[in-house]
């Protein structure tokens, strides 16, 4: 027996599944689970010794690679002074002076643990400034485990073929109006019926937890201009994009400033790690200075932080956005070559370093035209790359990450080992 399957086995008896996140499972790919024991760089390395091409990148996080020594010297540096202090510390003004000149819409941020914990104090602080109740969503957008958000959500929770969640009220859902994305029309009439009510709109402008989905042009300016129009707080999940796509996130990129933004994962350089920010008004309306409450022991964290602002230094130094393009297009060019000279309907959406691959006639722009694209052909795909040493993300809705260490061999191999999966379907 491989050591992974043996870990697998004793985790299934005292860890609900065997994993602590759910799309770990490998239930929409098949097989059993890998253990990691180590990574570096481009790779992971398996609990059996095989090492992997990595395109999940601890899900978005090791924009530098793994165990990458500038981060890994500012963690080791900060642990000298101690792992945890209780009271506010040096490294959280540094991280939050960097956030707000990098990131549009920020001129105040919090620190939290997750992007979960931004998202669900985003919520909750626009409810408290508008004094409203309604928000909308959009299908296929994951927020984070947060009650009032959990409805129709991408991620674990598509893969899991359960975009909702048993223990959430419906009283909480009934406070949340999910829309299909990029339906301008849509949006308009939710806002016709409802806007008076609504405290606000969450959004990933690129969602990725549904593979990955650009807007159409005019989609985001309509929602910025309803939301100015009604009142209501404008807030970009960009938990993902934020820092990856561009060193101020999609808004950087379109040019269009929400109210609030969710932060996380690429903030932590690896560590656990979210924030939320915004205007000014908005954000002194949290505690103390405001009725609305948020709090958590290890927030602002000094390890975490300290990675983050190594992390954050490296994207400004290295500016590291065009190589990853550059990366970005040749995997994708590889992939839709393969695919045409099967004849297979291919699309792979591609920004930066994110991409995905859907099986469909014609590009996705929807969480339902993305579960109606063909996922049996992502399962072999899989498998077979796993087989040569190339690591996807374990299910066809979720995106790819590059990181700035697949280049040279490592991106070469992983270009012929996806083709000939392809080429094998």
């Amino acid at each position: 027996m491989s050591h992974s399957n043996d870990l697998f086995e004793r985790a299934q008896k005292i860890i609900p599944g065997g994993v602590n996140s759910p799309v770990r499972a490998f239930h929409s790919v098949g097989g059993t689970p890998f253990f990691t024991k180590r990574a570096q760089g481009a790779f992971l390395y398996t609990a059996d010794d095989q090492p992997l091409i990595d395109f999940v990148c601890t899900w978005g996080p090791a924009i530098h690679g793994h165990n990458d020594p500038t981060i890994k010297a500012a963690i080791a540096t900060a642990l000298e002074s101690g792992t945890s202090f209780g009271t506010p510390n040096l490294y959280e003004v540094d991280m939050a002076e960097r956030i707000v000149s990098m990131v549009p819409s920020v001129e105040k941020v919090r620190m939290v643990n997750s992007g979960t914990e931004a998202t669900m104090s985003t919520i909750r602080l626009a409810r408290g400034f508008t004094g409203r109740t309604k928000i909308i969503k959009f299908a296929g957008c994951y927020h984070g485990h947060v009650d009032s958000l959990l409805v129709q959500a991408g991620s674990g929770a598509l893969t899991l073929g359960q975009p909702d969640s048993a223990g959430i009220p419906p009283s909480f859902a009934a406070e949340t109006i999910v829309l299909p994305y990029n339906d301008t029309e849509a949006l308009v009439g939710a806002f016709k019926r409802y806007g008076e009510e609504l405290a606000a709109v969450i959004v990933e402008p690129y969602p990725a937890n549904v593979g990955l989905i650009f807007p159409h042009p005019g989609y985001l300016e309509s929602m910025r201009q309803l939301c100015s129009r009604f009142g209501t707080i404008l807030i970009f999940d960009e938990v993902m994009t934020g820092f990856r796509v561009a060193a101020g996130g999609v808004q950087e990129k379109t040019g269009i400033t929400p109210d609030l933004t969710a932060l996380g994962k690429i903030i932590g350089g690896g560590l656990p790690v979210g924030a939320f920010g915004g205007k000014a008004e908005i954000m002194d309306f949290i505690a103390p200075l405001g009725p609305v409450y948020q709090a958590g022991t290890l927030s602002g964290n000094p390890l975490a932080m300290a990675a983050g602002i190594a992390a954050l230094e490296k994207l400004t130094s290295d500016n590291p956005y065009s190589r990853l393009q550059t990366f970005g297009e040749q995997i994708r060019d590889a992939l839709l070559s393969a695919a045409s000279q099967k004849g297979l309907p291919l699309q792979v959406p591609q920004t930066g370093s994110m991409f995905c691959l859907f099986f469909s006639e014609n590009p996705v722009t929807n969480y339902e035209e993305a579960v109606a694209s063909e996922t049996d052909h992502f399962k072999t795909i899989f498998q077979h790359a796993l087989k040569n040493g190339v690591y996807l993300p374990p299910s066809p809705f979720e995106t790819c990450f590059i990181c700035s260490s697949h280049e040279g061999s490592a991106m070469i191999r992983a270009c012929e080992v996806l083709s000939e999966a392809i080429k094998s379907l």
